[in-house]
């Protein structure tokens, strides 16, 4: 227990920092209103968990410690849907009905078409 909540820790605080400096770097080339850096740190997300889940499938190195440290802390601090809610809440407040209707269909479906893809290219890069 320690020690997985340990490997959770790290990798989430990795993850995080990662997704604070991901947000960072787009906000600041592509500055506008839709809220894009949250939009990519949850595809790429949602790829990295994809793709990791399709390694773990496949191969004995992925033990129950590096899950742990990469799909529940790594990814879990990378991506970013709470928010992903905070922000369609403000738009909605904002009056911007068809932005937030825009941005929770595609996060979604998204989300979905790239953890797919991840773990069909994990099965395709290493077979």
């Amino acid at each position: 227990m320690i020690k997985h909540l340990l490997l959770v820790t790290l990798g989430g605080g990795i993850g995080s920092g990662l997704r604070y400096l991901t947000t960072y770097w787009i906000m600041k080339q592509l500055p506008n209103s839709f809220p894009l850096s949250t939009f990519v740190v949850n595809i790429l997300g949602c790829f990295a968990i994809g793709f990791l889940m399709g390694l773990t499938t496949r191969y004995e190195i992925f033990n129950n410690e590096l899950r742990f440290l990469l799909i529940v802390g790594f990814c879990g601090g990378y991506t970013t849907f709470s928010t992903f809610s905070a922000e369609n809440i403000k738009l909605i407040e904002m009056g911007h009905y068809g932005m937030a209707a825009l941005y929770i269909a595609t996060s979604i479906l998204g989300g979905i078409a790239a953890l797919w893809v991840g773990h069909v290219l994990s099965k395709i890069l290493i077979s």
